[in-house]
């Protein structure tokens, strides 16, 4: 678990972002209605959490300097024993304080009444403005109130919104020390996870049954949830890139594609493998998956400080284009090939995104109208893929077969380091390790 001084630096950190005049708010995530009267399982923003390591619905965290003695503030739910039988235990306003390390906490039935006399003297709101929360209208609502306090008293009043919350979106991209420490024990929960379901898949399993050994591992190990909805596509539904259903009875001769990883701490883990369920690659299986795998070995090596996002996909897609040239599945030359991104019948994703406390991670992917060059610290997939369908115009051979192979990649000040490499992806190892499913 993170030491509450980490999250107080953190809280230090984005007041200097803000500035004198400016303010952070950053409400909970609202409580969701799955059916009728039944919630969905309560996640925490992520932003609140990196900032607090609180973990309860209906609380709003205010950051500003313009409050000298306040300068974090937390709205929460007061102690209430009566609902607390139903809900289980709040930290309430004295625990806030106490645990968390913020200035002051109020219930957040107070909120109306107390922000306004926060915002005074602030001229920028760094909030996500837009997004549809349903804090908006209570925040809008103190902005006029702190103008109007602002116009008789003379003190600045909020002028500007700021969003999206970029300061603490940056802060969030380059990882620290207990972050690390968070995504390699996810990832390592996740290459466990992985395994598994090498032993286990075979013939006449359901997708299903296999991702309910992952689930097991993942819950088994500490894992609050899912880091997304897992992908176990087998046989075509392997070429269906965000297949989810999970149900189909697998065959002989399949492919089992899994996208699956964990959240642990509140970070994610985000991993692909492909396997054969028989144990073995069919020949037409074994060449797509070894240029599939080149191709992510190729853009693992490119990841590194100073390249990009685009350079880091450019050497997976030539890799991947050179491949499906030599094999007949396009044609052309590959210049032709990378120009007219012709490879795209067959590769239609990016190679990359940022991973963290989200699977799909903040921060800017741009600096300055341009691709930004990676820092040390910076987390990202590298997941190229190859994806024939069924109806494909190409020899038949090769119709049905999906392919993706990606890990979690921290970009290091010496070049990177692979957070998930414990997890099989040669033709070898994959092979070798289904060869112990007897002992499963």
């Amino acid at each position: 678990m993170v030491d509450g001084a980490v999250f107080a630096a953190r809280r230090r950190r984005l007041l200097e972002l803000v500035g004198d005049q400016g303010a952070a708010i950053l409400p909970a995530a609202p409580v969701e209605i799955r059916n009728n009267d039944v919630e969905h399982a309560f996640r925490q923003d992520s932003d609140l959490y990196y900032l607090t390591g609180f973990d309860e619905p209906s609380s709003v965290l205010v950051l500003t300097n313009a409050h000298e003695e306040h300068r974090s503030v937390l709205f929460v739910q007061p102690r209430d024993p009566a609902r607390e039988i139903w809900d289980g235990p709040r930290l309430g306003t004295e625990g806030a304080v106490r645990e968390l390390g913020v200035d002051a906490a109020f219930p957040i039935g107070e909120l109306a009444e107390r922000l306004p006399a926060y915002l005074e003297g602030v001229e920028s709101v760094h909030y996500p403005v837009g997004e549809g929360h349903p804090f908006d209208t209570e925040l809008y609502a103190a902005v006029r109130a702190a103008r109007q306090r602002g116009r008789r008293s003379g003190r600045a009043f909020p002028t500007t919104f700021v969003a999206p919350l970029h300061g603490v979106h940056e802060m969030r991209l380059k990882k620290d020390e207990a972050e690390l420490e968070a995504m390699r024990a996810a990832a390592a929960v996740t290459a466990e996870a992985h395994r598994r379901a090498m032993v286990v898949a075979r013939p006449g399993m359901h997708e299903y049954e296999v991702q309910a050994e992952m689930d097991r591992i993942f819950r088994a190990s500490g894992c609050e949830r899912t880091a997304y909805d897992s992908i176990v596509g087998s046989g075509p539904n392997a070429t269906i890139l965000h297949y989810r259903s999970n149900r189909r009875l697998m065959e002989e001769g399949d492919l089992l594609l899994i996208d699956a990883g964990c959240e642990l701490h509140y970070y994610a883990s985000d991993v692909t493998r492909t396997f054969p369920v028989s144990g073995r690659f069919t020949e037409p299986q074994r060449v797509l998956y070894q240029l599939c795998l080149d191709s992510q070995l190729a853009a693992i090596e490119a990841t590194k400080p100073g390249a990009t996002l685009d350079t880091i996909h450019e050497a997976a897609a030539r890799v991947i284009g050179a491949g499906l040239l030599e094999l007949g599945l396009i044609q052309g030359t590959i210049d032709e090939v990378m120009e007219d991104q012709r490879y795209k019948d067959f590769f239609m994703h990016k190679t990359s995104h940022w991973l963290g406390m989200d699977v799909h991670d903040v921060g800017a992917y741009f600096a300055d109208g341009s691709p930004r060059p990676l820092e040390a610290g910076m987390v990202l997939t590298i997941e190229p893929g190859i994806y024939v369908a069924t109806d494909a115009e190409v020899d038949e051979k090769w119709r049905g077969i999906g392919i993706r192979i990606e890990d979690d990649i921290l970009v290091t000040e010496a070049g990177n380091e692979n957070l998930t490499s414990a997890i099989p992806k040669t033709i070898a190892e994959i092979e070798s390790l289904m060869g112990e499913r007897r002992a499963a």
